[in-house]
């Protein structure tokens, strides 16, 4: 057995347990996980580009009078419907058939529909090529927040996840700039290609890969998953030097689950918790803060205009990762989300009440970066975490079509209750949301930052005050 856990066992033989968990969470930071990240990274990366690219691109479809106000509503409907289904099929793709299977086939898509798009010859068939598009976007978060977290150690988990999330939210960043000057000389459909293109070439780099070791031992592909694992220690090894000792053995072979099984008694809660944060990040973003230069012309501050708010969005979001890689593992995950929950919400009743023309820039930014510490911490380290090996991307994938159908709904009623209410009935629908978030995560009780992924099965486990000291 001490042959099997130094991870030199000959590749002919079929090991009873792989224990690739304890040997994954041993390993010391090599350039294999800096070459996990960017690659996962850069397909978020460009799945973040894409979606905030329509701005710009629906904007100068309705100049050229390639389309209407209403056809470009239709356009970005079709992306979030998209974005939905994709969500669904990427967690029951990625649990059954694997997460390289998964996030290769939802890139090929998002890369072969958007170069398509470059061609479209009218605005229907743009909006067909949008909804494989969609398909595409909505799967890749769900997948790469997923694999990551199986790669890296428990210990450098939270800090990893924020520094993916810092390349994803700048697609934001790069979007609004790449469009504002690619737009005006080279047209629209050259964003279409810049995201297509750029989706083949990860794509192909993509292919070096491993499958995660986690996944295959959970399916039973106990051979594959050694063969990866001692892949993996080898290129470490020889750059780190002699590994760590296997500090336990643990099976975590289980066989295809049923998708039954997240609703089982144990799981509803993790279930619940993950759908509330992915939802609370939706109708933050979608029903507050894409919202707020509206309400706040309409309230006669013409201080804030569209193009100011956004550039302050784009370097807000940014932010918030750089938050979030500060405290992902300083802080546990349940006092980082619930302190950032209720910062939202205190910022977000302040806002609207400022006047003077730099509190009104300074209490923003800082209420967007609060928004994006939740969507690093909560949506990419929180949700993945919940969920054991085998439902983990499904889980993921459930909490994510919440969300999306979230981002298709809230629009609406953020409308509704700012003509009935003010923004004060739009403030309350995003403080119910972040106070029901809060009350799931302290109701859970279960603390997953600088945890093995495996001990996070723990039922209820004593919430640490600090965690990495």
């Amino acid at each position: 057995m001490e042959d099997n856990l130094s991870g030199h066992i000959p590749t002919r033989t079929m090991p009873h347990i792989v224990n690739s968990g304890a040997r994954l969470d041993r390993l010391p930071i090599s350039r294999f996980h800096w070459r996990v990240l960017g690659l996962i990274s850069a397909g978020a990366f460009l799945d973040a580009f894409d979606i905030y690219l329509a701005g710009g691109v629906i904007a100068a479809m309705l100049r050229e009078g390639f389309s209407t106000l209403q056809l470009n509503a239709v356009f970005v409907s079709a992306t979030f419907f998209g974005m939905l289904i994709g969500a669904g099929l990427a967690g029951w793709v990625g649990d059954r058939m694997g997460r390289r299977y998964s996030y290769q086939t939802n890139l090929a898509i998002f890369g072969l529909a958007s170069l398509a798009a470059v061609f479209a010859p009218n605005i229907y068939w743009l909006i067909g090529f949008r909804f494989l598009m969609g398909l595409g976007l909505g799967a890749e978060l769900v997948v790469a927040a997923g694999t990551l977290c199986e790669f890296i150690p428990p210990r450098y988990r939270g800090r990893w996840i924020s520094m993916m999330g810092m390349i994803i939210n700048s697609g934001l960043l790069v979007a609004t700039f790449t469009g504002y000057f690619v737009i005006p000389n080279l047209g629209w459909r050259t964003m279409f290609a810049i995201a297509g293109f750029g989706a083949l070439v990860v794509w192909l780099l993509r292919k070096r890969m491993p499958e995660s070791p986690r996944w295959l031992e959970s399916v039973g592909r106990l051979q594959e998953a050694e063969i990866a694992l001692q892949a993996i220690e080898r290129e470490t090894e020889a750059r780190c030097g002699p590994l760590p000792p296997v500090d336990r053995v643990q099976s975590l072979e289980t066989g295809h689950v049923p998708v039954s099984r997240l609703f089982a008694p144990d799981m509803r809660g993790r279930l619940l918790a993950a759908c509330l944060t992915v939802v609370a990040v939706n109708v933050s973003v979608y029903g507050f803060v894409a919202w707020l230069p509206t309400f706040l012309v309409k309230q006669g501050m013409t201080i804030v205009q569209s193009l100011g708010f956004t550039t302050l969005m784009s370097f807000g979001s940014t932010a918030g990762a750089l938050v979030g890689l500060l405290l992902a593992d300083r802080f546990s995950r349940q006092k980082s989300l619930v302190v950032t929950c209720l910062a939202i919400i205190a910022l977000g009743f302040v806002y609207p009440a400022m006047r003077d023309p730099a509190a009104l820039t300074v209490v923003g930014f800082a209420l967007i970066t609060s928004i994006y510490v939740l969507v690093t911490i909560g949506l990419y380290a929180y949700v993945p975490e919940l969920f054991p090996t085998e439902l983990r991307l499904r889980g993921t994938g459930v909490a994510g079509m919440c969300g999306r159908a979230a981002s298709i709904s809230t629009p609406y009623l953020a409308v509704m209750l700012f003509e009935r209410f003010g923004i004060q009935g739009v403030l309350l629908m995003v403080s119910a949301i972040l106070v029901c978030l809060v009350a799931a995560i302290l109701g859970l009780r279960l603390e997953t930052g600088q945890r093995s992924l495996e001990d996070t099965l723990t039922p209820a486990t004593p919430e640490p005050a600090m965690m990495g000291e």
